[in-house]
Formats: C-alpha cells, structure tokens, sequence
C-alpha cells in the first residue's frame, strides 16, 4: 500500500483527493492545523496530523511513498509580497527539504494556472507559455512561481512534478473558497459581471489528476489541470439555467473596474485590507483561458462538464446550509 503526505487535507481540493486516494487503496496522512476542519470522514487508512507547515514533518514523513503539497496562501486581500512568500514559497522549501531527508519518491507541487500563460478561445494557454500581465504581478501567482523555480532546479534530489489546476469547482467547498462564485448569484435578483473570463474545472477532476500524476507523472513536468473555457457571462447564464433562476445579468465596464482596483490600491497604501486592487480587478477583464491537450494525451484524462462541478457544489451548499 502506497503512502501519501498531504498538506492542505482540509480544502476544497485536499478534501477530494484525500477521500479518492482512499478510495484507490492509498494511505493517507494529512496535515491540518485542526482536525475538525477535516470534512471528509472516518476512515481506517487516514491519519490527520495536527501540526504546523513549519514544523519538522519528516517523523511523519518516514516511510512515505508520496508528498502532495496542496496547502497555500490564497487569500485576495494581503498586500505585502513577503505575507504569501511565507506560505507558498518558503513553506514549500521546508517540506522539499524533508522530502529529499525522507527519500520521498515523488513531490507533487499545487500551484496555479496563473504562473502559466493564459489564451484565447482560439489559442488557449499550454504548460510552454510563460506568466503574463496582470498575474505577473500578483503576490499569490508570483510566489507560487517562486516555489516552482525552486522545485525544479532542484528536481534531481527528489522527482518534482508540478500541478496547475485552474478555476475549481465542486462538493467539500467548506470555507467556501472557489464556491463563492456560485453564492453571489444564488438567490439574488441581479448581479454584475466583469469583461472577462475563465477556465473552469470538476475538482475530482483535478484530484483524480493528481492521481494519475503519481501514478506515471515523469520528474520535472508541468500538467494543466483545466476543461471548459466560459466568459463570466456564459458562465453565469449557465449558473442560472443550473439553479432554476432569472437573475438579471448586467455588465460592469473595464474602466469601472479599473477604477475599483485603484481605490483599492489607494486603501492598501493606508494598510486596510480589501480584496479591491488594480491587480485584481484587471485579473477580472482578461479571458484567462487554458488549453488541457497535455493532461489528456499523457494522463489519459477525461474531464466532467462543468454543469457536474456546479451541480455538486450547489448540493453540498443546500446540504450544509452554505448558501
């Protein structure tokens, strides 16, 4: 029986992947910082280990097969680079460290399709496409992509294989995190959309990625974990259809939100936190989209539709009484 670190157990992603490796056989041992986040269930070959990313993690490390790095830093409202430097690069440095002291066979890295370069309908983003304005100034893509470099300049010491999952979406969404899109429009009359738009992906499908990635990934790769490509637009239109609505749609221009995000530059300055930044708001005009051609010609990856995702998430919201 293969053995599984995983960081992050507790999210959105975590969650999913540690229930599916459970599934196909794996153990388990997951880092939480407390085990009641966890809401994946009791089972016989899960350990949650409550401990802190910084810590020395190679007791629990010992006799390990895998280590699958989905804990980070992703909220929207820091504003200094060194607040996510901490967590998604040197965090990571720490438990590559371990890996290589352990003799992990294989340490899997979940980063973010931001640090690949994003496309068009026509010509989506690939794995060959280097980060592009605005995310490459966004502190959370940046040092993601910090931690990347890192990982594959070392990549001989222990197998490094690097996971870019995009927008996800789907059940065990607890916080929520990427849910919340879903929420804004549940229930409301009307919502505004940005410009802009984004691929969306099952998160089972970026699980079962992973698994596959552990199972016949090769040492230095870079896997785009992403399916279909939406305008915010589209995608709302199709979040109505889903949950049975008629919320009216309207349009915010770019310029609008440009403005927003310079505000919230301005309120940054003044050390308040807000989610409002000229990065971030300029992130929402862009069509970030991704091309997944590389995970299913070598991974043999076939992906849910979307409908699935929002389907799941939106069942799992009603049963916990998120929304």
């Amino acid at each position: 029986m293969k053995t599984v670190f995983l960081t992050g157990i507790s999210g959105l992603l975590g969650t999913n992947l540690a229930i599916d490796l459970l599934d196909r056989g794996y153990f388990v041992k997951g880092l939480v910082r407390n085990k009641s986040r966890y809401h994946g269930g009791v089972h016989k070959n899960l350990k949650l280990i409550e401990s802190s990313i910084f810590d020395d993690l190679s007791p629990f490390c010992r006799n390990c097969d895998y280590i699958v790095h989905a804990a980070a830093e992703t909220r929207q409202n820091l504003s200094r680079y060194s607040d996510y430097r901490k967590i998604n690069f040197e965090a990571t440095v720490n438990l590559f460290n371990i890996a290589v002291k352990c003799h992990i066979e294989k340490f899997v890295f979940v980063s973010t399709a931001n640090t690949l370069g994003y496309g068009t309908h026509d010509k989506p983003g690939t794995e060959q496409i280097g980060m592009k304005f605005p995310f490459s100034a966004s502190f959370y893509a940046r040092s993601k992509r910090e931690a990347e470099d890192f990982l594959l300049k070392n990549n001989h010491q222990t197998k490094v294989i690097i996971v870019h999952p995009t927008f996800m979406l789907g059940a065990f969404d607890s916080k929520p995190s990427s849910g919340k899109i879903i929420r804004m429009l549940w229930g409301k009359k009307f919502v505004f959309y940005p410009p802009g738009g984004k691929n969306f992906v099952h998160v089972r499908d970026v699980s079962e990625g992973i698994i596959r990635i552990l199972e016949k990934g090769s040492n230095g790769e870079k896997y785009l974990l992403a399916n279909e490509n939406l305008s915010y637009l589209h995608f709302f239109q199709k979040l109505n259809h889903i949950l049975d609505q008629h919320t009216v749609l309207l349009r915010i221009p770019g310029a609008t939100l440009t403005a927003l995000g310079y505000l919230g530059d301005f309120l940054r300055s003044l050390h308040i936190r807000t989610n409002l930044s000229s990065v971030n708001m300029k992130s929402l005009c862009v069509s970030n989209f991704y091309s997944n051609t590389k995970s299913v010609r070598e991974l043999e990856m076939e992906y849910r539709a979307l409908d699935k995702a929002i389907e799941d998430a939106v069942r799992y919201f009603n049963q916990h009484s998120n929304h």
